[in-house]
């Protein structure tokens, strides 16, 4: 979405990005320390949500992790409970349903997502960020100290400062391992040593190198080069959407404000405070950008020199293109109501299917290439290939049983008997029923899984018999 040509306004701001000079090299952003009720508000937020994500892997169910995405062997835990490789679908079925619930709220809200709860905005502009300004000062401040020689003071400094970055990156890459691995496992990495378990080592390693880098050199790139968010919110936004927005038809057009002089201009008195603040170095006055991460600095930067200078707040704020051109309320879409329709049949049919996820589950199959053969007289009997997946954290006692029919089940070999926790057992096995049950050619019958008195699946199949006619 592009939003309304600002009157006098330039356009040549779309044909480069702020972090790219004339020249083709990184231009380093020096954003100021903001400050202001939403930064307050983004602050509370993050504490929230870093206090979750470092506290995630130490919470479990049952002695089991809480979320767990072990990639390699394929198990993953989510609040609690076990999804396996058979549950592949549901999973992938989870994360469309997340990004389409992602697509509806860009549709409607713009890049809230990025400015509050992203864990790159996070940790970027709530941790990193902080630290730097604590070390190095402000904008200004930093600019002069790396435009200066180096001296004493400098190298101790960037020491410091790079030091406790790596330290931040360290922590970050033990967090983010434990989700992969379960935190009982990335102990046993730290007491044991790297000799017992040099592959998590080098995960480990690989892991401080690339989060170190991203937050000590890459930065914003993250969201402008590498991240596809947000060129999708070119696609996804429209002028209804709510997004992080300058009143122009209120700002324009801008002047200084002189002390005693009538006001011949627009509000916006050209300070250049949004500009100054923005952690992606662009002019919120230009309309929504790439670059435009929502993060809201802008805002209370705005808010800030209105008040100074007397006039209302939220000539910068949250609103949409419709709202500000023409006044308007906002209004739900023909595109949010699609949207809206796509996410509840996703929602409804992943709420449907884990409710109807049994604990056990199970494959029978007829044996391929074997037909029925007659046994003592008037039986007859097929042999079925069996397959048990407890998807559990608990041993099952499992029994295999006939449903509506008499008959009888003989495996070839054990029984399954105690189905293990996290186990997948196969067995092959005899169904064998009276001549008198067998009504047809292919006569269904209907097996079940049966732990302690319970049901825990039932499958239907065909039994093959000699034709009744």
């Amino acid at each position: 979405m592009q939003t309304q040509a600002i009157p006098g306004g330039k356009e040549d701001f779309r044909d480069s990005i702020s972090t790219i000079s004339k020249d083709g090299d990184r231009a380093w952003i020096y954003p100021k320390k903001p400050k202001g009720r939403h930064y307050n508000k983004r602050t509370i937020v993050s504490i929230v949500l870093l206090a979750l994500m470092f506290g995630g892997p130490f919470m479990k169910i049952d002695g089991h992790p809480l979320m767990l995405f072990n990639v390699l062997q394929r198990k993953f835990i989510v609040f609690g409970i076990p999804f396996w490789p058979q549950d592949f679908f549901l999973f992938v079925l989870a994360m469309l349903t997340f990004f389409v619930f992602i697509i509806l709220f860009t549709a409607v809200f713009g890049r809230v997502w990025c400015g509050w709860a992203c864990p790159q905005t996070i940790f970027m502009e709530m941790v990193f960020r902080k630290i730097e300004f604590a070390i190095e000062g402000d904008a200004n401040q930093q600019k002069l100290l790396n435009r200066s020689a180096w001296t004493v003071e400098k190298m101790r400094k960037k020491f410091i400062k790079h030091g406790i970055f790596f330290l931040l990156a360290f922590l970050i890459a033990n967090t983010f391992l434990a989700y992969i691995i379960g935190i009982d496992q990335l102990k046993l990495l730290v007491t044991e040593g790297p000799g017992k378990h040099l592959g998590g080592f080098i995960a480990l390693v690989i892991f401080t190198g690339v989060f170190y880098g991203v937050y000590a050199r890459f930065r914003e790139q993250a969201c402008l080069v590498v991240c596809p968010y947000g060129r999708l919110q070119g696609v996804l936004l429209d002028r209804n959407s709510v997004v992080i927005a300058y009143d122009y038809v209120r700002g324009e057009p801008r002047g200084k404000m002189l002390k005693g002089e009538e006001r011949k201009f627009g509000d916006c008195i050209d300070c250049h405070a949004c500009v100054h603040v923005c952690p992606t170095g662009i002019d919120i006055r230009n309309g929504t950008q790439l670059e435009c991460v929502n993060c809201t600095a802008c805002i209370d930067a705005c808010d800030d020199i209105m008040d100074k200078v007397g006039l209302k707040r939220g000539l910068v704020r949250y609103a949409s293109e419709n709202s500000i051109a023409n006044k308007e309320k906002f209004k739900i879409t023909p595109r949010v109501i699609g949207y809206s329709v796509v996410l509840l049949i996703l929602l409804t049919t992943l709420s449907t299917l884990l409710a109807l996820r049994t604990d056990v589950e199970t494959t029978i199959l007829r044996t391929p290439g074997q037909m029925f053969q007659k046994v003592d007289g008037d039986k007859i009997s097929n042999l079925y290939n069996i397959q048990l997946v407890n998807k559990t954290f608990h041993d099952l006692p499992i029994e295999v049983k006939l449903n509506d029919v008499k008959g009888e089940i003989k495996f070839v070999g054990p029984e399954p008997g105690m189905l293990n926790h996290d186990a997948v057992v196969e067995g092959v096995f005899f169904v064998i029923l009276p001549q008198s049950e067998i009504t047809r050619v292919k006569t269904p019958v209907t097996i079940s899984i049966v732990s302690k008195g319970q049901i825990l699946d039932e499958i239907k199949t065909n039994f093959l018999g000699p034709n009744s006619n």
